[in-house]
């Protein structure tokens, strides 16, 4: 017969290739497992064996006693005492009972001390004392414990084979069970009493221990800088200086430590965000400086969010007036050290807007905008508009807008209004427009190779292949980020804006926030969509009507109104007339005291309203402006003066028909009315700028040079033509240049010099000789010598 096939096949090679992941991961894990449980299993037996051996150290060795020989009476009741305690003897029978009686009179095993080296059946010498037995028994003295040894392989010589041995490596794990088990008695250190050192010497140990503490920060701070990869890891030694325990020293360690994380996190950082490694890549094979760079990342990161959780606890724990229990640091010198926090914070939020935990840092910053503090206050609104001016794509800007934002609306609106004059920093210039606009700029599109070949030579092809080509590497070097990118980052941020705007006009008209509201309406009201025009503009006017602003903020509403008409709004039939009136109306609250400043809003309102609305503005209207202006011009500070003066020049050269206003006779019927506030029907056109003379004597040159040249008629050739410096400016830039801010003139006052005389008068020659006469004949008489009686001076006094 046949053997009996095995009918279970023996896999083939193929089948085993298939074998699934899954599986040798099991196999893995069960095998590990297994190793695992034996090693435990070894250390709990090598744990159980050092137990038994001290438990047998530490008793007291009894020396063997003949078994023959008497026992004395209380040992014997002592034992058989411990064997009632030890057996039931209720359960035994007496022939067991007897056994083990007399298996105990026995010398064995078990009645044999472990602590004693002899064997158990010496026989026992006739003179050997029960002192000698007892010098016998080896001493133990507290040793190092023995290490465990792994045998390695021998090595052959000469003489013979060699046996190599290690010592077994102790983990962790094993450290801190062996620490369990043999709690270390802690010894009493007597703390030696410190001498008292007088102030002197107080001082001069501080400073000994500054300069220590500058040397170490600079040393660690100095190594990072020469290599981050490889010292990445002595950030945390100069991370720990942040907890700096000595009182004298503390608080400036710790400054010094925050300054220079900051600095140092400013210079390695890359200029790119480090992200999380995924599974895959983790468990992937890589070359040893793409692990390194790795490394160098994780320890940036992990660093970079620790120092800035010590940041953010500085700055929680100064709001809270709240203290360690260590006390190192008083209360009012920890004011001082979340200044320094907060200012490490400010340079991070303007230096890494690129790197990671950004949004982290926003959250920190925009509530302290609001603070008490008002230094703090500052520093924080000073960098988040450097934030929002260097910010070129706007993603930084859109992250800051959502968090004011918010924080405005959860306050209730109040807050400080320098948190809303932040947004006039914005980058933004345009937005998303309507997609049939896009269309007239469409890019060029290059030639295809049959139309080349139809129409060009092979040189002419040639050219025109390396000339495209070299067009296409300029566009990719320009094109730095996307313009749609922008565009929509720009769109989102101005949505915002506008909503924050909207909802304190709405809902918080009195509010002290509404002069940055309306600044900033007028900043961005080109930007505004159509739609909202028409309620804007009744919003703004029955805010003007109600009488509860004030001049500035009034000012602000018709610079908005105007800018909102002049951009879209042109489009729009709406008539302007009541805020032509208001401004009219507004001019002469101007002076040369506090409300000085606002004649920068109302050049600016002038330049919307009529220079660049020219042709909706009539005659009347033009001429009754020219004679406010100039009327204004007399009663403001120079710089004032000088950029009203300009803004009736350019009027002037607008509206060329307004030179009548040079002239003293009247046209038309009616009286000039300076009183009424409706500039249409104030009859300007039967006045005279008389009070350009007025100004022609002012003490300021370039105001008497500018009243000159306007009574000359603002010609631009000739004698009376102004200079290019002062022709080719702007009225602003005018009103900006010749500030007097600084208390001084501008432009100063030239100093003259005298010509030197060649003979000096000297003082008698200045008086009269009569006068001379009468005074040599007073001087050469001699006083008559009477006595003083001051008591009559006060009789007459007391009467």
């Amino acid at each position: 017969m046949k053997a009996r096939r095995n009918k279970k096949q023996v896999p083939s090679f193929r089948k085993l290739i298939k074998t699934s992941k899954v599986k040798l991961e099991n196999k893995l894990k069960n095998k590990q497992f297994k190793q695992q449980s034996t090693i435990k299993k070894y250390r709990k037996e090598q744990r159980k064996l050092r137990q038994a051996v001290k438990d047998a150290v530490s008793k007291k060795p009894f020396p063997l006693e003949d078994p023959k020989s008497k026992r004395p009476v209380k040992r014997i009741e002592r034992e058989e005492e411990d064997e009632e305690e030890a057996l039931p003897l209720d359960m035994l029978d007496e022939d067991d009972l007897q056994l083990i009686k007399d298996l105990g009179q026995k010398a064995s095993f078990l009645t044999r001390d472990l602590s004693s080296s002899e064997p158990v059946h010496i026989k026992k010498r006739k003179h050997e004392s029960v002192i000698e037995k007892y010098e016998k028994v080896p001493r133990t003295l507290q040793t190092a414990p023995e290490k465990e040894l792994i045998h390695l392989l021998p090595i052959k010589d000469k003489s013979g084979i060699i046996p190599q041995t290690r010592e077994k490596p102790v983990t962790a794990i094993q450290q801190e069970e062996e620490e369990e088990e043999e709690p270390e008695v802690e010894e009493e250190v007597i703390e030696e009493p410190r001498q008292e050192l007088t102030i002197e010497e107080h001082v001069i140990e501080r400073k000994k221990k500054l300069q220590d503490k500058k040397i170490q920060i600079a040393t660690l701070a100095s190594a990072i800088l020469s290599d981050p990869e490889s010292h990445i890891k002595k950030l945390k030694e100069l991370r720990a200086m942040l907890m700096e325990q000595d009182p004298d020293v503390a608080v400036t360690v710790r400054k010094l430590a925050i300054i220079s994380l900051m600095e140092l996190f400013k210079d390695i950082t890359p200029s790119y965000k480090i992200r999380p490694l995924t599974e895959a890549e983790k468990s992937a094979k890589i070359r040893k400086e793409t692990q390194k760079l790795r490394e160098f990342e994780e320890g940036l990161v992990s660093q970079y969010k620790f120092y800035l959780e010590n940041l953010e606890q500085i700055v929680k724990d100064w709001k809270q007036r709240k203290l360690k229990k260590s006390n190192v640091v008083s209360l009012k010198a920890y004011k001082g050290l979340a200044e320094v926090a907060v200012k490490s914070l400010c340079e991070l939020l303007v230096a890494l807007p690129h790197f990671n935990f950004h949004n982290n840092i926003i959250v920190l910053i925009v509530p302290l905008m609001n603070d008490g503090s008002k230094s703090v206050s500052e520093m924080c609104c000073e960098a988040v508009k450097k934030l929002f001016k260097q910010d070129k794509l706007g993603q930084a800007s859109l992250g800051v807008i959502k968090v004011i934002s918010g924080f405005v609306k959860g306050r209730n609106y109040e807050v400080r209004p320098e948190m809303l004059k932040t947004f006039l920093c914005l980058r933004i210039k345009e937005v998303e427009v309507k997609k049939d606009t896009e269309d007239i700029n469409k890019p060029k599109r290059f030639m295809t190779f049959k139309e080349k070949r139809k129409t060009l030579s092979r040189m002419q092809r040639k050219w025109k292949k390396a000339e495209e080509k070299l067009e296409r590497e300029l566009r990719e070097a320009e094109a730095s980020e996307s313009t749609e990118k922008k565009l929509k980052l720009h769109t989102e941020t101005l949505n915002i804006v506008f909503v924050t705007y909207f909802r304190i006009l709405k809902k918080a008209q009195k509010s002290p926030l509404l002069p940055a509201v309306l600044e900033g309406l007028a900043k961005f009201a080109h930007l505004i969509n159509v739609e909202f025009f028409d309620d804007l503009l009744v919003v703004l006017h029955t805010l003007i009507e109600s009488g509860d602003l004030s001049y500035q903020e009034s000012l602000h509403c018709v610079q908005t109104a105007f800018h909102i008409l002049s951009g879209q709004g042109d489009v729009l039939n709406i008539d302007p007339m009541k805020f032509y009136t208001h401004l009219y109306k507004t001019l002469f609250t101007l002076h040369a005291g506090a409300t000085n400043d606002g004649i920068e809003i109302v050049l600016h309102c002038l330049d919307v309203m009529l220079t660049k609305r020219r042709k909706q503005v009539s005659h009347q209207r033009a001429l009754a402006f020219i004679k406010r202006l100039c009327t204004l011009a007399l009663q403001v500070l120079p710089n004032s003066s000088i950029g009203l003066l300009a803004m009736t020049r350019i009027l002037m050269h607008t509206f060329p028909r307004t030179d009548l206003l040079l002239d003293n006779e009247s046209q038309g019927s009616g009286v000039f009315l300076p009183e009424l506030e409706e500039p249409e029907y104030c009859n300007a056109q039967n006045t005279a700028l008389w009070e350009l003379h007025a100004l022609r004597r002012h003490y300021h040159p370039i105001v008497r040079r500018f009243a000159a040249h306007l009574l000359a008629g603002a010609p631009s050739e000739g004698s009376e033509a102004l200079k290019p410096e002062l022709s080719r400016r702007s009225a602003l830039e005018l009103f900006e240049a010749y500030s007097m801010a600084e208390m001084t003139f501008n432009p100063p006052v030239e100093s003259f010099n005298s010509k030197k005389k060649d003979k000096f008068l000297q003082g008698d020659a200045f008086l009269n000789e009569d006068l001379n006469q009468l005074i040599k004949r007073y001087c050469d008489e001699a006083a008559p010598e009477r006595p003083l009686d001051f008591t009559k001076c006060l009789k007459t006094s007391s009467r």
